[in-house]
């Protein structure tokens, strides 16, 4: 009789899991729509005091306008996102936790995905921090890795700061393999997160373009060698940009223009889906480089 309940309560769980699966993060879009979420909502205001901060909080907004004027995108062309319900986010966070940032189905469908928001590196299952509120990349990974769409991930985070949210949720994750370029004299110094991070690379002050992008390509390249990933998770923060007070890096935009181009070729060339998210960036001009970035990429095939 024991094992009968035993037996029962696992069956009980098992259909919880599977409940928890069956949710409306991942709808199907229209063939006319291309895989680039935006929602107005990612954009935020904290009664004015955002003029004072360093946080463009019209980045988002902005982005999409540039990428409207370009023709790019229209109103109706973008893959508007649904907010998750608390039993979509207990896959990864306590109840007390809320994310609406997904894009990983999308990018398996049509081999590539960017979400104008999103990239909260620093915010793990357990807490928040450094502007991040929503574990999105552990979550995005962890619905694919459950509903058994992918096997492997790899995180490309190039984000000015270390991206130790993620990392520490997947310390002991085999299936995921963190490549992670940052300034290392800079927020957060985690220690314990550096352990889950395959391929790590600490840049100094100031490093400029020839020098980053060298890094880029070249640990990339062997990152992709040592590890073959069903999907690309790049946090492709805008936080290097030279003169942003955060990220304390002298990257041009033309080299970032450069380095996003480095990763979706990389990507491209051996078939892997790759989502964009576009993370840290600190300065009002931050909004104008991602769009040029974005331009570019499909200016030169790579979002087809």
């Amino acid at each position: 009789m024991g094992k009968l309940k035993i037996l029962k309560c696992n069956s009980m769980r098992e259909q919880d899991k599977d409940q928890r699966m069956e949710h409306s993060l991942y709808f199907d879009i229209s063939p006319d729509q291309i895989p680039i979420i935006y929602a107005s909502e990612y954009n935020i205001t904290f009664g004015g005091l955002e003029k004072v901060h360093p946080f463009d909080a019209a980045k988002w907004h902005n982005v999409h306008t540039f990428l409207k004027d370009a023709s790019i995108i229209t109103d109706t062309s973008t893959v508007s996102p649904k907010e998750a319900t608390d039993e979509d986010l207990m896959v990864v966070h306590p109840q007390s936790y809320l994310n609406k940032l997904k894009a990983g189905k999308l990018a398996l469908e049509r081999n590539w995905a960017i979400n104008i928001g999103g990239g909260f590196h620093h915010c793990s299952r357990e807490q928040g921090g450094g502007f991040c509120a929503y574990a999105d990349i552990t979550l995005c990974i962890q619905f694919l890795l459950r509903r058994q769409m992918i096997q492997k991930a790899m995180i490309v985070d190039l984000d000015a700061h270390q991206g130790n949210g993620h990392e520490r949720d997947f310390l002991n994750e085999r299936n995921v393999y963190i490549l992670d370029i940052y300034n290392g004299g800079i927020y957060p110094g985690d220690v314990l997160a550096k352990d889950a991070i395959k391929r790590c690379v600490e840049l100094r002050h100031r490093t400029k373009d020839a020098e980053y992008l060298e890094k880029v390509d070249m640990h990339l390249e062997g990152a992709l060698n040592e590890f073959q990933p069903d999907i690309i998770v790049y946090n492709a923060g805008t936080d290097i940009l030279e003169g942003d007070p955060l990220g304390c890096l002298s990257i041009t935009p033309k080299g970032i223009i450069e380095r996003d181009e480095i990763v979706f070729r990389k990507a491209k060339d051996r078939n892997i889906p790759i989502v964009m998210l576009t993370s840290g960036g600190y300065q009002h001009v931050t909004a104008r480089v991602i769009a040029d970035s974005i331009i570019n990429l499909h200016h030169k095939g790579y979002l087809t």
